[in-house]
C-alpha cells in the first residue's frame, strides 16, 4: 500500500491523522527491505506528553534511529504519522510468530529472535509508560482498533494479523496493560 492509501485508510476507518513533517519518505529503507508486510505490530512508548512522544517516535535516539513507527497514537486517539516504509519498531523476534500470523493461526510462544520484524511488520507506538499504572483511555484503545483494522481492511487481513511487540520478542511487555487477545476480537467484529 502507498502512503497515500496508508493515510486515506487511516481516515475511512474514522481516526484523526496527524501528519508529522515528510513522513511519506521519512524511513529506514536504505538499511534493508521493507517488505513483504504481514501484519501490524503495537507498542507502548514509555514516555509521557504528546509532543515528545512523537517527537522521540519520528527522530529516534542514541543508538536507534527514527522512525520508530509509523504512527504513534497518543492518550486522545489521534494518530501522529511519523514514517513510512521501514522503521526500527519491532527488531529481531521469532519466525515461528510470523509464519502463524501470515497464516493467521494461534501464536506460539516467542522463544527466538532469528526474524527481522522491521521488514514484515507496520508499528504503531501508543503513549503509555508501560509501568501497569499508567491508564489507557478508551478513546486510545478505540483507535489502536481502528488503526490496525484500517490496516487490516487493505490488505484483507484478520485480527490474527495483529500482535502486540510482546507477542514478537522474548523478554518484550508491550503493549503492558492492553489484551492483545481482546484487541483482535474487536478487529474482527470490526471488520464484519
Amino acid at each position: 500500500m502507498s502512503a497515500s492509501s496508508f493515510i486515506r485508510a487511516l481516515k475511512n476507518e474514522g481516526l484523526t491523522v496527524v501528519e508529522v513533517g515528510d513522513w511519506r519518505t521519512h524511513n529506514r529503507n536504505h538499511v534493508g527491505p521493507w517488505g513483504p508486510v504481514h501484519g501490524v505490530m503495537m507498542h507502548h512508548t514509555v514516555t509521557k506528553g504528546t509532543a515528545n512522544t512523537v517527537r522521540i517516535c519520528r527522530d529516534g535516539y542514541a543508538g536507534l534511529p527514527g522512525p520508530l513507527c509509523h504512527g504513534v497514537i497518543s492518550k486522545d486517539g489521534r494518530v501522529h504519522l511519523v514514517g513510512y516504509g521501514r522503521a526500527n519498531h519491532a527488531g529481531s523476534g521469532d519466525d515461528d510468530v510470523l509464519r502463524a500470523v501470515i497464516a493467521e493461526k494461534t501464536l506460539p510462544p516467542d522463544n527466538e529472535a532469528n526474524t527481522d520484524g522491521n521488514r514484515h511488520f507496520y508499528g504503531f507506538e501508543c503513549e503509555n509508560l508501560g509501568d501497569g499504572k499508567d491508564p489507557w483511555p478508551a478513546v486510545q484503545v478505540e483507535a489502536m482498533e481502528a488503526a490496525a483494522a484500517a490496516v487490516c481492511r487493505v490488505h484483507n487481513w484478520n485480527g490474527p494479523s495483529v500482535i502486540g511487540h510482546l507477542e514478537w520478542q522474548p523478554g518484550k511487555i508491550d503493549p503492558r496493560g492492553v489484551s492483545m487477545g481482546g484487541l483482535r476480537r474487536r478487529i474482527d467484529e470490526r471488520l464484519k
